[in-house]
């Protein structure tokens, strides 16, 4: 009788491992299929002819899910006394990203990156005067900081580009929720920042762990089959062997 419970709560204990790991599997495939779907839908979006950047009547709509990486355009004035540097690490090594606020026609402010700068350029690099037309890719801002490092606004030292923050540091008003990462070659001083070095990647490793979980979905299923098979062959070899199974026999001959 213990045998056959324990056989059941073994039974039980594998069919709620294999449908977990089931599940899981099944849920990162689908996580592959959205991934993918978003590597694509980006793909596009960056490739795409240029459209205005969103104005402050769709501000609010503008989420990652959508708007991420879109290939914007929009003019305006730099205000250079506000300047930022962001702490970045690109293919040109260490250094920071110049974020300029740029004040459009009416009246709104929109923080663009305009690329990537050392300390010494990117204090002294040199703004374009008067109205000009910025190109490049709407980026959703980043807040809380870097690995390891909160953004300091009192001492103005940034590890992440978060906009409303950055905002604040210098009391802007009326500012877009979003930055735009400038395109290369946007500006031609010697000192000017190079843009263009936006990374556009996406972490898939979900074909690997839905693998994973299938594998171990199987495995679960080949052990309890494994065990149920052995205790079988156990119990038959018993039964061969049991000493009163054979008096029992002997008796009636």
């Amino acid at each position: 009788m213990a045998v056959h419970y324990s056989s059941i709560a073994l039974a039980l204990l594998a069919g709620i491992l294999f449908a977990g790991f089931c599940a899981l599997g099944t849920w990162q495939v689908k996580r592959l299929f959205w991934k993918l779907d978003l590597i694509e839908r980006v793909e596009q979006r960056v490739h795409a002819p240029a459209t205005d950047a969103p104005g402050p009547a769709a501000w609010a709509s503008v989420t990652q899910q959508t708007d991420e990486y879109r290939h914007v355009r929009l003019s305006g004035t730099y205000l250079p006394i506000f300047n930022t540097l962001v702490q970045a690490t690109t293919a040109l090594g260490s250094g920071y990203w110049l974020i300029t606020p740029l004040r459009l026609a009416d009246g709104s402010t929109v923080l663009v990156n305009r690329g990537f700068v050392t300390k010494r350029a990117g204090i002294a690099a040199g703004t374009p005067p008067g109205i000009v037309e910025v190109d490049g890719l709407l980026r959703v801002s980043e807040t809380g900081g870097g690995f390891l490092r909160e953004n300091s606004p009192a001492t103005q030292h940034w590890y992440s580009r978060d906009v409303a923050a950055i905002a604040a540091s210098h009391m802007l008003t009326n500012v877009a929720p979003y930055f735009v990462d400038a395109k290369a070659k946007s500006e031609t001083a010697v000192d000017a920042p190079v843009g263009g070095l936006t990374v556009i990647s996406f972490h898939n490793s979900h074909l690997v762990y839905a693998l994973t979980w299938f594998a171990l979905a199987l495995m679960v299923a080949g052990i309890t089959w494994w065990i149920v098979r052995e205790n079988k062959r156990r119990r038959a070899r018993g039964k061969k062997l049991d000493p009163s199974q054979e008096s029992d026999h002997a008796g009636q001959d």
